[in-house]
């Protein structure tokens, strides 16, 4: 499947920038962001599945220092490493066995090299899709799209998928989106804008695709693990939180530049026009949280009560 088989809201190439340059600025700090050592990047992978990494970050570190390298893991009793994965309440200790046996096979039919390639990643026990491009992405940057809930839940609105006639998978549409030899940086920008913006309840203001997203333009917000409309996105609620974001700043905005920035599809004329904006505004004005005048040439002016403005 290529770009022209996907109907994009926008140029890849374009997506693909967007996404990029959010991240660098954006991204959380790390550990594992740090390095490329393959060995390193598969306990991570292996430890993060069903866990959460505020959790994993301080395990992954003392496994590391228990065991530094692939050859140091398989010569150690199975037991010992299953202790350990219990004793940092990591769960599911099945994972603890099967990254023993992986690193045992490592050593066996590899020499303790870590494949590169997805492919051969998967022969290892208990190493999916998933994993296996995530390790052969962020150790090797050679890996293909990694998709977890978050990249589901990003694709699929970006595309409003619900109301396509033949969506495409959301792997498909990761596939398309993954630029050529950058799948370390690409991998780690989507999961990132899934994990921090583009969750459950979105925090579109934050989002670099706002402006081609079409749940954003449509309101509807839902996705593989939000069936329903959350009842936060798309409100009255939202919007009132995105006004008073908007006049932060304490300077004074008229009224249509206003609407713009809250809305995608705002049109003064329109369903979501100047009558829908005042009513929000004054509800606003109401709650003493805006002040509204009219300036010379009697445009609607609003800004923050109690700003500060001097007019």
């Amino acid at each position: 499947m290529t770009a022209a088989d996907v109907d994009l809201p926008a140029p890849a190439s374009d997506l693909q920038d967007q996404l990029v340059d959010w991240y660098e600025i954006h991204k959380r700090s790390f550990p594992w962001r740090e390095t490329t050592d393959p060995f390193a990047i598969l306990v991570m992978e292996v430890m993060s599945q069903q866990t959460q990494l505020s959790r994993v970050e301080e395990a992954w570190t003392a496994f590391l220092d228990r065991w530094p390298d692939i050859h140091s893991l398989a010569a150690t009793r199975v037991d010992v490493v299953i202790a350990f994965w219990s004793s940092h309440r990591l769960g599911y200790n099945r994972r603890a066995r099967y990254l023993h046996e992986a690193a045992v096979q490592i050593v066996e039919a590899w020499d303790g090299e870590i494949p590169e390639d997805p492919a051969s990643l998967e022969e290892l026990p208990g190493v999916g899709p998933y994993t296996a491009n995530a390790v052969a992405s962020f150790a090797f940057n050679a890996g293909g799209a990694v998709v977890d809930t978050n990249v589901k839940r990003v694709v699929h609105r970006l595309l409003a998928m619900d109301t396509a006639d033949e969506p495409p998978t959301h792997g498909a549409v990761a596939d398309v989106l993954l630029p050529p030899g950058r799948s370390r940086t690409w991998n780690n920008a989507i999961m990132e804008l899934g994990a921090t913006v583009c969750t459950a309840d979105p925090n579109c203001e934050e989002c670099p695709w706002q402006d081609s997203c079409r749940a954003y333009d449509t309101g509807d917000f839902r996705a593989p693990d939000v069936p329903t409309q959350a009842a936060f996105a798309g409100s009255r609620r939202q919007y009132r939180g995105r006004i008073v974001r908007a006049l932060t700043s304490g300077e004074p905005v008229a009224l249509d530049t206003l609407g713009r920035t809250v809305r995608v599809d705002y049109d003064p004329a329109g369903e979501f026009g100047r009558d829908w904006l005042c009513g929000v505004v004054n509800d606003l004005a109401d709650d003493g949280l805006v002040e509204l005048e009219e300036n010379d040439v009697g445009t609607t002016i609003v800004r923050l009560a109690s700003s500060g403005y001097d007019s």
